[in-house]
């Protein structure tokens, strides 16, 4: 269990967390959302001990050799070594078990290969991100934080990794709070979310029921969907196989079952849901 009471923190004239509250329970993904510049990372950095709040607190609950593991801001590696390598110099600064299989098995944990010899630094994004995750999950920590762990990969590499927090969160019971300033990232992995703007919370929930309350419009992806008259009677935005319709989460279940009437096969159906949205809502 992860748990921050009423956390605040200034530097200068800038008030960086303004009795900021956020809990995780073993086993949830939970999603920070938020512009660049909210507080995200201060947050992270207080949560991990790295910075010591100006008030509140801290509460890990715990009993595994070490409470919480993190990436924030980007994965601290040594690039001219190898997977392995880094690996079993981050277990000794921790104290880990450090032994052949031991390192083997934190690779194959993340997905990363046991046997490639060359040095990170020839590694994608998406790699250094699972071997980063590999060195924060050395000796075992009941909690997980991510700053930002999607920014620059494909949407391949973008779904490797939700595949990957979601094993941790369901096999290991890990606590993961990730942030982002993207919501269509955490609405594929977070149970429940927290938005962040100028260092406060001014929304929370589950992820569903805040789509739900803030959703105003869907695209939906079908072919000839353009032919449609069901989608005569909304608000439309016409490209080719797709549609932006304006209407709210009530109203997409009748929809879709009127053009699966109609004889059109939807082969998508994305909510349009910004960031702004969930910020000017009320939690």
């Amino acid at each position: 269990m992860l748990i921050g009471k009423n956390l605040s923190k200034s530097y200068l004239s800038k008030v960086a967390l303004d009795n900021v509250s956020i809990e995780v329970a073993p086993g949830e993904i939970c999603g920070l959302l938020g512009r660049n510049g909210a507080g995200k990372t201060t947050l992270f950095k207080i949560l991990t001990g790295l910075i010591k709040a100006d008030h509140g607190e801290v509460i890990i609950q715990s009993s595994r050799p070490k409470p919480i593991g993190a990436i924030i801001e980007r994965p601290g590696l040594y690039n001219y070594l190898n997977a392995y390598d880094n690996l079993k110099i981050f277990a000794g600064i921790q104290d880990a078990k450090h032994d052949r299989d031991s390192i083997r098995g934190y690779l194959l944990k993340v997905g990363l290969p046991v046997d490639r010899k060359d040095p990170v630094r020839n590694f994608s994004l998406g790699m250094k991100q699972r071997l980063g995750i590999a060195i924060a999950l050395l000796n075992n920590p009941s909690c997980l934080i991510l700053d930002e762990p999607f920014s620059g990969l494909d949407p391949i590499g973008v779904a490797s990794l939700i595949d990957l927090i979601l094993n941790l969160a369901s096999r290991q019971g890990i606590a993961i709070l990730l942030s982002s300033h993207l919501m269509g990232e955490l609405s594929k992995c977070c149970r429940s979310l927290y938005v962040m703007d100028e260092g406060r919370i001014v929304n929370s929930g589950a992820t569903q029921y805040l789509i739900n309350q803030h959703i105003s419009s869907y695209s939906i992806v079908a072919n000839n969907i353009e032919s449609s008259k069901i989608l005569s009677k909304y608000n439309t935005l016409v490209g080719v196989n797709e549609v932006k319709v304006t209407c709210n989460s009530s109203e997409i279940t009748d929809l879709l079952n009127e053009l699966l009437v109609e004889g059109i096969q939807v082969t998508a159906c994305i909510p349009d849901l910004t960031l702004e949205q969930l910020i000017k809502g009320t939690s």
